[in-house]
């Protein structure tokens, strides 16, 4: 801890989602645990994510906030005391000192309900949520989006501790091994996270089922294939794409709650994953053995990519003379096209030899 900071008794830190950023931000939580073992901390997250951190041992209580039904507040007036209510036990919980790490106006407007005396966020805040804060943290120098959020931490007077580890919840875990991990204990698995919100983020099907079948040629290995509930169709096509006549090539699309996404790539041995959630959850779970290689196209990895690890990153090369945005739904699966299977399999080999060689040296 920083001497001469203050002592506060609560803190609650607010990160909503989404799912890959909420789990980038498990270095603050642990950050702030270091600098004031005696405080309880509270995380304010999506109702959807709260399995990503529940288990984290620094973190004293979840605040679920159910982003999907208040969002239907001005509709229904029954939603909207409900709303009220919420908000008004975050303010009765008597907050010492807030972190805002999302910075866009839900965020903002959940910072200001907590009435705290230290309300701490980035200056350059999106949608005028700066103006809830009491301590406007200049954070222009920083380019990771973890080293902006430590901005923030120093800003609070503690020091930053970059561990960045991951915790699956223990019902999750069981769960997972009462299914299929159950069935894949003492066998070698990869997991491939194909999908993505952005087609432009996304490497092209086809070359995801190249990648499978050579992996699958290679030894005796299982592939989990992930995604979200609607992404099922297409992963399942994948899979066909790459083939399952041995029985290895598991669909875990819309099959998994987030906990039990996360037993599965702790199982892993490797995780394949476009610009997603499952690569920064890869991340968090190095310390369980767990390799990751990111594939990357219009999203900048300097910023976005993984955060320490033992992770790789492919990025694909960038159209020269024109900025891109991996919003321009024109640009199609055109940049990330650019990353060759070949490419892909030589970062599998050097980020397990990596592992390897530390793990002698241990």
């Amino acid at each position: 801890m920083v001497a001469g900071s203050e002592h506060p008794r609560r803190i609650l830190l607010i990160k909503p989602s989404a799912l890959g950023d909420v789990c980038r931000t498990v270095p603050v939580l642990a950050s702030l645990a270091r600098a004031w073992p005696e405080a309880e901390i509270h995380w304010l997250v999506q109702d959807g994510f709260v399995d990503a951190v529940s288990a984290h041992p620094d973190l004293d209580r979840v605040i679920s906030f159910p982003r999907g039904r208040f969002g239907r507040w001005m509709r229904s007036p029954a939603v909207a005391r409900e709303l009220l209510e919420w908000t008004r036990r975050l303010r009765e919980a008597d907050y010492d000192l807030v972190l805002d790490c999302q910075g866009l106006s839900r965020s903002g407007f959940m910072t200001r309900a907590t009435n705290a005396a230290r309300r701490v966020g980035d200056r350059r805040a999106r949608e005028f949520a700066w103006l809830a804060y009491t301590d406007r943290v200049d954070t222009a120098a920083a380019v990771h989006e973890v080293d902006r959020m430590f901005k923030l931490v120093e800003a609070c007077g503690a020091d930053v501790v970059r561990d960045l580890r991951l915790h699956v919840p223990a019902g999750a875990a069981a769960s997972w091994r009462s299914g299929v991990g159950g069935r894949l204990e003492g066998v070698p698995v990869t997991t491939l996270a194909s999908t993505s919100r952005w087609e432009s983020k996304a490497w092209p099907r086809g070359h995801w089922a190249e990648l499978g079948r050579r992996l699958l040629d290679r030894d005796d290995r299982h592939l989990l294939l992930l995604g979200a509930p609607s992404e099922r169709d297409e992963v399942e096509v994948l899979r066909d794409a790459i083939g399952d006549s041995s029985g290895r090539v598991h669909c875990l699309a819309g099959r998994t709650t987030v906990g039990e996404m996360m037993a599965a790539i702790e199982q892993s041995d490797l995780v394949v994953s476009n610009d997603s959630a499952a690569l920064h959850m890869a991340v968090g779970l190095a310390h369980r053995g767990v390799a990751s290689v990111g594939l990357f196209g219009p999203t900048d990895p300097s910023r976005v990519g993984p955060y320490g690890g033992h992770a790789e990153v492919l990025q694909a090369p960038l159209p020269e003379g024109r900025a891109v945005n991996y919003r321009d739904r024109g640009i199609g699966d055109s940049i990330m096209r650019g990353i060759a299977v070949d490419a892909v399999l030589e970062r599998i080999d050097h980020v397990r030899g990596s592992m390897a060689s530390e793990g002698s040296e241990a």
